[in-house]
C-alpha cells in the first residue's frame, strides 16, 4: 500500500535543497528533487564496503566519501580488523542527521573514536595532499552516468581515478556504488587497475544496484 512521506526537515544549502522524509517506519533523502537514499534496501551500500574490505590486503583504514543514511559507516565498523574510519560528506545536514533520526541505521557508529567525520566536498578535498588508505569506498552519487553536482563527474574521470590512486595504498581497493550498469566507466578503470569487477545487486522490487571494485593498480600515482 502506497504511503505518502511525511517531510521531517527540508534546509537550502549551497549546492540546492535538501530534505528528509518519513515513509512509514523508513527515512529517505531527497536532494533537489531527485531520490538519494532511504533506510530500506541497504545491501548494495553495505556490500560496497564489505566486497572493498575483503579484497584489500590487512586493510586497517576506510576512507567513505557519502556518509548516506548510514549503511556503509556501519558495515565498515562491523570489521574489527579496520583500526580507523574516516567519512568525507558534502552536506552537514546529512550529519546531523545521522547523528539524530538516522543513527540506528550507522549503528550509532558515528559515536566512536575511531570515526572521523570531514563535512566537505570529496571531488576538491581528494586533489589536496592526504595520508593514504588501505580501502575506499565511494558513494557521493547515484553513479557515473547520474552525478547528484555536474563537479562529481571528475570523480569518473581518468583525472578522478587518478587522484584517487594517489589515496590508496598499493594493496589496497576501490569501490564504487551505482544505480546502473556503466560499461564506459568500467573501460577506465581497467586502463589503470588489473584486477576491476562488477556485481549486481538485486532487490525484492525495482531496479537492481551495482557496485564496482579495482584492486592491484598498473601505474603509481
Amino acid at each position: 500500500m502506497y504511503q505518502s512521506p511525511i517531510v521531517i526537515e527540508r534546509a537550502l544549502t549551497e549546492n540546492g535543497e535538501i530534505q528528509l522524509q518519513k515513509r512509514g517506519s523508513d527515512y529517505e533523502i531527497i536532494f533537489n528533487g531527485t531520490f538519494l537514499m532511504a533506510t530500506y534496501n541497504g545491501d548494495s551500500e553495505k556490500l560496497l564496503v564489505r566486497w572493498a574490505i575483503e579484497t584489500a590486503d590487512s586493510p586497517k583504514t576506510v576512507l567513505i566519501a557519502g556518509l548516506g543514511v548510514g549503511f556503509s559507516l556501519a558495515e565498515a565498523q562491523n570489521h574489527k580488523m579496520i583500526e580507523k574510519i574516516t567519512v568525507v560528506e558534502i552536506e552537514q545536514k546529512i550529519i546531523e542527521w545521522n547523528r539524530t533520526y538516522l543513527s540506528a541505521s550507522s549503528e550509532g557508529a558515528l559515536t566512536q573514536q575511531n570515526v572521523d567525520v570531514v563535512n566537505t566536498d570529496f571531488i576538491q578535498w581528494m586533489k589536496k595532499p592526504q595520508k593514504k588508505y588501505d580501502v575506499i569506498c565511494l558513494d557521493i552519487d547515484n553513479g557515473p552516468d547520474w552525478v547528484v553536482l555536474d563537479d562529481n563527474n571528475e570523480l569518473y574521470s581518468h583525472r578522478g581515478i587518478y587522484n584517487l590512486l594517489k589515496l590508496m595504498n598499493k594493496r589496497g581497493a576501490v569501490s564504487f556504488w551505482s544505480a546502473a550498469e556503466s560499461h564506459l566507466f568500467e573501460e577506465v578503470l581497467r586502463k589503470y587497475f588489473n584486477g576491476v569487477y562488477v556485481k549486481e545487486v538485486n532487490h525484492k522490487s525495482g531496479e537492481p544496484d551495482y557496485i564496482y571494485l579495482a584492486h592491484n593498480p598498473k601505474i603509481t600515482a
